[in-house]
């Protein structure tokens, strides 16, 4: 067994209220993740820190310790910040470092994942997991699964779609959003690491994402079936919201809520008007418009199409936008029917169609 940082050895593993079942799917899913994605291997050592403050980061502590269970495991709740960066000056490049987290790990002004990286670690990363109860945990545990023949062909092949498109349409609710432009080189978050500088990141995957070159040129109505509100969490309702978007910006909303009116006085208050920016297509089979999750960072790999409202996005850069006067960055969720890029159908019936 690997050596355990805590002040009670008892205390590293609490109750497990999620099933036998749910702990051994998880160990399966976690064992690929490790081989197929990370490609840890035992020549190298591997850090375990968790909190136990949740079902969920429990259960994903268990079946890391299953895989690895030479590796050191620390409880975060345990142990000082300063011991923590004391631990990760003594890894050395390709080992690895897991952060399982009810919420989100906070170490002063050190950035973890960005430090790691630039340390050459390897790093997975399960933030917010006390949001996902019960039925939603399976849920997550399902979404780590790591299909790589899936991602592999369906990522790249989105890609090229995106990046050769001339025009895009989403059709919702019998309306259409229309993108008249070409988009910007679309970023892939599939688990493939193997040209990549970083290995890792946050789990689960499965995202293609771009937006429109000229962000004026989208004009349309969109229908959304949940959001991300001012907890950071997917807020879904009962009757479609229509937003309504000229020039890339959002005029007019139809059935709104108060929750979602919340939401656009934010980003109005700080931006004075409300942009539509990215443009998501997630493709994991494990999330749904039926199959939700309550975290907005998960929840945005579920298969289908995603929208972000405001001027923040830190991957693409316009040259309207300076970063100081951008501050929001908001997940919507398209009750989608149809994607189209160019004359081809690429999405249909809860599925991408390539």
């Amino acid at each position: 067994m690997g050596h355990i940082l805590s002040k009670k050895d008892n205390h590293f593993f609490k109750d497990v209220t999620l099933s036998h079942e749910a702990l051994n799917l998880a160990e399966k899913n976690i064992g690929d993740i490790l081989s197929y994605a990370i490609r840890h291997s035992d020549r190298h050592k591997a850090l375990i820190i968790s909190d136990f403050d949740s079902p969920l980061a429990i259960t994903l502590a268990k079946a890391y310790q299953r895989c690895l269970p030479t590796a050191t495991r620390i409880d975060f709740n345990e142990i000082s910040p300063s011991e923590i960066l004391s631990i990760f000056k003594t890894l050395a490049p390709s080992d690895l470092v897991v952060l399982i987290q009810s919420s989100s790990f906070r170490l002063k002004d050190f950035r973890i994942r960005v430090e790691l990286f630039d340390q050459s670690l390897k790093v997975i990363e399960h933030p917010h997991l006390a949001r996902m109860v019960g039925l939603q945990g399976i849920y997550y545990i399902e979404s780590l699964a790591y299909d790589s023949s899936y991602f592999h062909t369906l990522g790249p092949t989105l890609k090229t779609l995106l990046d050769e498109a001339h025009y895009g349409v989403v059709e919702s609710g019998g309306e259409r959003l229309i993108f008249n432009s070409m988009f910007e080189p679309a970023k892939l978050n599939i688990g493939d690491y193997r040209t990549m500088k970083n290995i890792g990141g946050q789990f689960p995957i499965g995202e293609v994402f771009t937006e429109a070159k000229d962000l004026e040129s989208v004009n349309g109505r969109v229908c959304i079936f949940a959001f991300g509100d001012t907890s950071f969490s997917v807020n879904t309702v009962e009757r479609s919201i229509t937003l309504v978007i000229n020039q890339g910006r959002v005029t007019e909303v139809i059935h709104s809520t108060t929750e979602f009116d919340k939401v656009l006085e934010n980003i109005c208050a700080d931006e004075g008007q409300v942009w539509l920016r990215e443009l998501g297509f997630g493709m994991n089979r494990a999330f749904s418009k039926s199959r939700t999750v309550n975290d907005i960072g998960t929840y945005e790999r579920m298969c289908g199409v995603h929208l972000s409202l405001g001027a923040k996005h830190t991957v693409f850069k316009k040259a309207n936008f300076k970063r100081k006067e951008t501050w929001h960055h908001v997940d919507v969720f398209v009750d989608t029917e149809v994607v189209y890029l160019n004359e081809k159908i690429v999405y249909k019936n809860g599925t991408w169609q390539v």
